[in-house]
């Protein structure tokens, strides 16, 4: 299977590829990197990078109604350290620093009205932006698209596993 299959020229904004997560097709800008815990990061103005939940993600969770942050901007932060949470229709999850650096800013219009995420997982469904420590972390959309392989086969285990309970 060839998970990479960018659509358009990889230079205009609505550019993505497509992952099939059974009968869903979800969809990934290519313009942004991606994080191994299914956010997106794109980048913005002095070194600055907006971050959100991949259409992957947010199919997972399905219909997020509540988000909960830990920590005010603006604060260091570590990579992986526990941030906030989402609760869904699905799933009740922590929510992790994606990488170290110092969280500028949360988007107070998805803590107002949290189905953006759901509506908007790539522009007005954004989570928080911050000044990246380093970048190691974040891997082009090629190289999230392999990833998304392996975690599907494992999403796929686990959802089997519940349905057997």
């Amino acid at each position: 299977m060839e998970p990479f299959s960018p659509t358009g020229s990889g230079s205009e904004p609505d550019d993505f590829f497509t992952f099939e997560m059974g009968e869903y097709t979800a969809k990934f800008p290519v313009d942004r990197e991606y994080v191994s815990n299914h956010m997106w990061a794109k980048s913005e103005s002095e070194g600055i990078c907006k971050f959100g939940l991949t259409s992957y993600a947010v199919r997972l969770l399905q219909d997020v109604y509540f988000l909960d942050w830990l920590v005010e901007p603006p604060v260091g932060i570590v990579s992986r350290q526990h941030m906030g949470s989402i609760e869904s229709k699905k799933a009740e999850s922590d929510l992790f620093s994606p990488a170290a650096g110092q969280l500028v800013e949360l988007n107070e219009s998805v803590l107002d009205d949290p189905s953006l995420i759901n509506a908007e997982p790539y522009e007005g469904g954004w989570l928080f932006a911050m000044r990246l420590a380093d970048e190691s972390g974040l891997m082009n959309p090629q190289g999230y698209s392999e990833h998304l392989v392996k975690a599907w086969e494992v999403a796929q285990r686990t959802i089997k596993g519940q349905a057997n309970l």
